[in-house]
């Protein structure tokens, strides 16, 4: 089977890609606006962009359902302050990143909704979540505008670990981690890590 992009619906090509390109980290996005108020928001298109200076990049598509044809808060917040928190769940956190997927109003706090606790970084204005893991606090590099979406890069200017998950050398302990991942509508937790005879991915 093969299929033609240019001849279909965007839905349609983005559930071919979303169930392809598997399984995706999830980017727990905190922001904030000018005004002050909390944003929290998971976004599955996002990876490392460069190891120096560290950046990190997440894509941020347009509103949907009921919020169709606007300008999520995520991108608007981050426009507006340069500034955003990439934090990392693990799988127990699952039903709370689901949550704050919603589609709130942008004067809807979702560390409130999802009862999670803020708590304030070293050298950003957005807010950590207590509860993750891992948190990165990011400055805006650039932001490109990619047909429907837009691609959010960020340097890392603080790396923040819950000591339980550092191990020796400066690396995570990814089986007590539990790293959630994102495949299609559906989401997955590594359970079963490996090295293959001959390793020599970078």
């Amino acid at each position: 089977m093969k299929f033609d992009p240019s001849r279909m619906e965007t839905d349609k090509v983005y559930k071919l890609l979303s169930g392809s390109v598997v399984p995706r980290p999830i980017a727990w996005v905190s922001s904030v606006s000018n005004e002050g108020n909390l944003n929290l928001a998971p976004f599955s298109f996002f990876t490392v962009a460069s190891r120096n200076p560290p950046m990190l990049c997440i894509s941020v598509g347009p509103g949907v359902g009921e919020r169709r044809g606007t300008v999520k808060d995520t991108l608007e917040n981050i426009r507006e302050t340069k500034e955003f928190v990439i934090n990392i769940s693990s799988t127990p956190l699952g039903n709370k990143v689901q949550q704050t997927s919603e589609n709130y109003p942008s004067d809807v706090d979702e560390f409130t909704e999802a009862g999670l606790t803020p708590v304030s970084s070293d050298k950003v204005k957005p807010m950590r979540i207590k509860e993750t893991p891992i948190q990165m606090e990011c400055v805006e590099n650039q932001i490109i505008n990619l047909g429907t979406d837009h691609l959010i890069i960020g340097e890392m200017v603080m790396y923040h670990i819950n000591k339980e998950f550092y191990q020796q050398d400066y690396k995570v302990n990814l089986e007590r981690l539990r790293p959630l991942g994102r495949l299609a509508n559906q989401f997955s937790e590594i359970k079963h890590l490996f090295k293959l005879p001959d390793d020599t991915l970078k």
